[in-house]
């Protein structure tokens, strides 16, 4: 990814000369301006990694713009540019947090050495956070958590664009956590401290989202009372998260890609235009390339919402997430529900590795948190799980098991355990016997893996053979 470096100087002709200078693109992306009043709105609207400023400008000098710099974000690297006169003053600079000072007149090659030193500065500054935060146990996205292979590369994704003022679609399946990855994007930003606004535009009916969007004056329609302030504007110099946007009907989407193309909208009922000032993030479960070939999505829109792209990885091809995930969320839903699980059997543990989880780590962390609700001891059981885990996909009776009498006599851990011994028993007994032995029709129809459910008819001691009438066999181990 290019260096992006800001240039500040109120001489046009020093600005052109510098973007000379500087103007291999592939490895430097340049920002001049002459007015120092505008760096605000450039910081907001952007993340550089080197401001290149004068020091004796009229309406702000460059020691301000240091100070501005730094508060904003201390690993920014600023470079001082000054005249002979008011070399003590550079050097005061350096003092104050700037990497160095570089004096006028000055050579080509003297340029590219000072912005290469600081750009690899700033690189080592930020390679030290990421460190630090490492030796502290610390995560620098602590709501997404995992450290597979495929969520360390999201992580690498987030912390690249994040820098930037790109427009983000991120895709992937219902569950997965498309809006915590948004807002790691907008928090990690430039615009951080500005609104995160979100709309799901799948919730929210036809008639009503061009209104939800960008607000509508009194009388504009029926029912339209007083003048409403839309989204769009709520979000002005921060980000719009737009969920669901595969929802949008193609009236809509020719709306939303002029916003994207012009940053302009009309509130509805008005005649003017109006501006505005936002970055946006799009998320979708749907395959857009399919609705653009179907003609239900807009291909213009597709490559303007695409710019940067993050997919996020089912939860089933990251499994080896799901005990961070599950100890998150058990700890969650402990203190919420005020209850006192530390800890998940290893039948449990084994029995949530094994699952599909087509709801993702929504539907996982639902399974947990009923399962904190239904436990009485300090161990997760499986039958804290199994007796309200619809979503874990293993089916539960629909009626109380016949127990002996004899179990309730007995101290309530074993009685328990014996309790799931018998379930698993019946209900592989029946599911078996539904589909004549074949493990294979037998472990879809249970939501579970083939290997998970042989893996049970060995501890029950069950012999698919047993069941079968006269069937091929397809399903050994």
């Amino acid at each position: 990814m290019a260096s992006r470096i800001l240039i500040i100087d109120d001489e046009a002709d020093m600005l052109l000369l510098l973007r000379r200078m500087l103007s291999d693109r592939s490895r430097y992306e340049v920002t001049a301006t002459d007015s120092p009043l505008s760096l605000p709105d450039l910081l907001r609207g952007s993340t550089f990694d080197l401001v290149l400023t004068d020091l004796k400008m009229p309406q702000r000098d460059g020691i301000q713009i240091l100070a501005e710099v730094k508060a904003h974000d201390e690993s920014i690297a600023v470079v001082i540019m000054t005249a002979y006169g008011t070399i003590e003053s550079a050097i005061d600079a350096t003092r104050k947090g700037a990497f160095d000072y570089i004096t006028k007149p000055f050579r080509k090659e003297r340029i590219l050495q000072v912005v290469e030193q600081a750009l690899k500065w700033r690189g080592l500054q930020q390679e030290n956070l990421l460190l630090r935060e490492k030796l502290e146990g610390r995560s620098r996205f602590p709501t997404l958590i995992g450290s597979s292979p495929a969520m360390k590369a999201l992580h690498l994704q987030i912390d690249r664009v994040a820098r930037t003022s790109a427009t983000v679609l991120i895709t992937g399946e219902s569950g997965t956590g498309k809006e915590l990855v948004a807002r790691a994007v907008h928090s990690h930003g430039s615009r951080g401290s500005k609104p995160f606004i979100p709309i799901n535009c799948g919730t929210i009916p036809e008639p009503m989202i061009e209104s939800e969007l960008f607000g509508h004056v009194r009388g504009s329609f029926t029912g339209a009372l007083r003048d409403k302030k839309g989204l769009v504007e709520e979000a002005h110099h921060g980000t719009l998260f737009l969920d669901e946007t595969g929802d949008l009907s193609l009236p809509m989407q020719v709306k939303l890609l002029r916003l994207l193309q012009e940053g302009e909208y009309k509130v509805v009922g008005a005649n003017t235009i109006r501006k505005v000032d936002i970055r946006f993030i799009a998320a979708t479960n749907h395959d857009l390339q399919d609705r653009i070939r179907k003609g239900e999505f807009r291909e213009d829109l597709f490559y303007r919402l695409n710019v940067f792209n993050i997919h996020l990885t089912p939860l089933r091809e990251r499994a080896e997430d799901i005990p961070a995930l599950a100890r998150h969320f058990l700890h969650k839903y402990c203190v919420l529900h005020k209850k006192e699980v530390s800890r998940f059997s290893s039948q449990v543990m084994a029995h949530l590795m094994e699952q599909e989880w087509p709801g993702n780590v929504r539907q996982l962390e639902n399974t947990i948190e009923r399962g904190v609700i239904m436990a009485t001891g300090e161990e997760l059981q499986m039958a804290d799980i199994l007796t309200m885990a619809p979503e874990a996909r293993t089916p539960c009776p629909t009626s109380p098991m016949e127990a002996a009498e004899e179990i309730f006599q007995l101290p309530f851990k074993e009685a328990k355990d014996r309790l799931i011994e018998e379930f698993e028993t019946q209900y592989l007994t029946k599911v078996l016997a539904r589909h004549a032995g074949n493990v294979s029709q037998a472990a879809r129809d249970s939501g579970v893996k083939r290997q998970y459910l042989h893996r049970l008819m060995r501890d029950n001691k069950l012999d698919s053979r047993s069941f079968r009438k006269g069937e091929p066999e397809d399903d050994s181990p």
